[in-house]
């Protein structure tokens, strides 16, 4: 089904599996057709639902985390340019709360819990972390699936996606060695959990840009309300 509607969208979303691209790379450029994946797909697994108790809840998604052997697959295939967008998949469901993953008992049959994770704020340290530091994958190649492609893809370009005289100046300034242990309290964000808890990266936002003015700094969100403005995707 993901590859019927991908004829109209031509994206197929969130792969979590190897066998999902295989031999349809071919197919996929044939039809004009991309495909992505995200952070959590490259970077946990399968194991991460067994945790004890009900944590086990926080890494429920569709599709499913996968195992170690699918994922060093998926690496392969951002390699060869097969997966050309990296997203989060955000999912902004709380762990505790009446709308979160137990919303219906600690006890409740599986169908009933939400499902997705939260993923904005961990997107690019995460990959950067993994891709960069520990696969060594070009820095360029970094920017392409984050920021340049999906913009094309998405009718934003030129707009967003580049840096040149004209665009929009939305600007991350990165700061490569800074090292960071992921907890939930420093997102501006009122889910109260994230699935990288604990986890240490290496590459960190320290200044952001919205249309060259600075909005954050040093993880402060200075950013004032209003300042958003609705992007109207170009047709191709």
């Amino acid at each position: 089904p993901s590859l019927d509607a991908s004829t109209f969208i031509g994206c197929v979303i969130d792969i979590a599996l190897e066998e999902a691209v295989g031999d349809r790379h071919g197919f996929f450029r044939t039809l004009q057709v991309v495909a992505e994946t995200c952070p959590h797909y490259l970077t946990l697994t399968e194991e991460d639902l067994k945790r004890d108790g009900f944590e086990g809840t926080k890494y429920i998604c569709s599709p499913p985390l996968r195992t170690k052997a699918a994922q060093e697959g998926m690496w392969q295939y951002i390699r060869s340019g097969a997966i050309s967008i990296i997203s989060s998949d955000h999912c902004g469901y709380t762990f505790d709360g009446s709308v979160g993953k137990g919303r219906h008992g600690r006890d409740a049959d599986f169908s009933l819990i939400p499902n997705g994770m939260p993923g904005l704020g961990t997107r690019l340290p995460v990959f950067y972390d993994a891709a960069i530091n520990s696969r060594k994958i070009d820095l360029t190649d970094f920017v392409r699936l984050t920021a340049t492609t999906p913009a094309q893809r998405y009718g934003l370009y030129p707009q967003k996606g580049t840096i040149a005289p004209g665009p929009d100046a939305d600007l991350v300034l990165w700061d490569p060695k800074k090292s960071v242990t992921i907890t939930n309290s420093l997102f501006q964000s009122n889910i109260d959990y994230t699935p990288y808890e604990g986890r240490s990266v290496q590459g960190w936002p320290v200044k952001v840009y919205q249309r060259g003015k600075l909005v954050m700094n040093d993880g402060k969100l200075i950013a004032q309300p209003g300042t958003g403005q609705f992007l109207k995707a170009q047709k191709k």
